[in-house]
């Protein structure tokens, strides 16, 4: 779970630092006043903080989604008291999946957002 954490800090910090390094060049190359090419980063930046938390919740609430449904599925089989027959491992091994998918998805819509 730490590994995750740290990969998600990790797109953030790049996703900020992308933000940072645009504003800079913004300001050298940009024919527009000091201060409306403030007003210009300060509202870019905004709506890349914006994104940037909108993502990560999204990828936050996703991987809590895939550990409470992993959780429920073993917790629902070994409240039954049954062994772990064929068909259960294959329903735990499909939720997995499942979850792993989606993680992917999140983390292909990041790193789209990255560059």
């Amino acid at each position: 779970m730490t590994e995750n954490n740290n990969r998600v800090t990790a797109g953030a910090l790049m996703l900020v630092a992308g933000g940072i390094i645009g504003a800079g060049l913004a300001l050298l190359f940009a024919p527009q006043s000091g201060k409306r090419t403030r007003k210009d980063i300060a509202r870019l930046a905004k709506k890349t903080r914006y994104k940037a938390e909108d993502i990560v919740e999204n990828f936050v609430d996703t991987v809590s989604e895939m550990a409470d449904s992993v959780g429920d599925k073993a917790a629902d089989i070994l409240d039954h008291g049954k062994d772990l027959a064929h068909d259960a491992k294959k329903e735990l091994l499909r939720a997995i999946e499942d979850g792993q998918s989606k993680l992917e998805k999140q983390r292909s819509r990041l790193a789209k957002l990255i560059g």
